[in-house]
């Protein structure tokens, strides 16, 4: 089967509506009236119709095709989605994280951004960013990423490069660019003693501050390999304590205030 382009699938369907048009009203205009005067201005009528039918027929036909794309580039998207998905959950095992911990701070990410009123791209930078936060852990070595004890000064420092690197291989891909504000940015804290860039304050994106709470309160609710789960309740307490000096305190407040909204979010209760 010869497949044909939406524009001249389009343009070819114009004209042939377009000279049918003229062919069989011409003839019936010609065959109806016969006086001179009287077939300029049914003439005149007959090109405003013209253009009006064809302009709605341009509308229609342009507008299923945008559709159409749109469609398409939403399969793309989701099938770009379900890849990274599948890339994460092989993150988490190497990196011994608790079940679900990718898709329980997506989810509990985009419940406090809508909450913020962000949506659109900007929405969907918050998913992908969330999703991909910790991608520059890719390049580190797993004797960094899983062990049991506390890192010594070398290996700090090592571990934190890891936001720039995930920056710089979300830069490469053009539909996750806006995304890489997550990875980049969420060790930074409120305080400015955070990292990679000791931003402070409003300076840090608000994706990143979102994003920052959520992984906080997840990091301290299931254990890791470096620790047990905390009891609810502290890390409740954690979360005010740290409203401030480490967390967006505007961000931790309205996080506590939808809190039973948030957390049915990540446990997909």
């Amino acid at each position: 089967m010869i497949k044909v382009s939406p524009q001249l699938r389009t343009a070819g369907i114009y004209m042939l509506v377009s000279a049918a048009w003229i062919w069989f009203s011409g003839h019936l205009l010609g065959y109806l009236v016969h006086d001179a005067h009287r077939i300029i201005v049914y003439q005149i009528i007959k090109g405003w119709v013209f253009v009006l039918g064809t302009g709605l027929l341009l509308y229609w036909m342009i507008g299923r095709t945008v559709r159409r794309l749109g469609e398409a580039n939403q399969r793309l998207l989701d099938s770009h989605e379900q890849a990274l998905r599948v890339l994460v959950e092989a993150m988490d095992v190497r990196h011994k994280e608790t079940s679900d911990h990718s898709e329980r701070v997506v989810r509990m990410a985009l419940g406090l951004a809508r909450r913020v009123g962000l949506e659109g791209d900007a929405l969907r930078d918050v998913k992908f960013g969330a999703l991909l936060h910790d991608i520059g852990k890719l390049a580190l070595p797993d004797a960094i990423l899983i062990k049991p004890g506390k890192l010594d000064e070398d290996e700090t420092r090592l571990m934190r490069t890891h936001p720039r690197m995930g920056h710089d291989m979300l830069q490469r891909i053009d539909f996750l660019r806006g995304a890489s504000t997550i990875p980049y940015s969420h060790h930074e804290r409120w305080d400015g003693t955070g990292y990679p860039q000791g931003l402070k304050g409003g300076e840090i994106p608000l994706a990143a501050r979102i994003f920052s709470v959520v992984d906080v309160w997840d990091a301290l609710s299931h254990p890791r390999v470096y620790k047990p789960a905390w009891p609810e309740p502290e890390v409740l307490k954690y979360l005010r304590d740290a409203a401030g000096n480490h967390l967006d305190p505007g961000l931790v407040q309205l996080f506590l205030d939808h809190y039973a909204e948030l957390k049915a979010l990540a446990l997909n209760a």
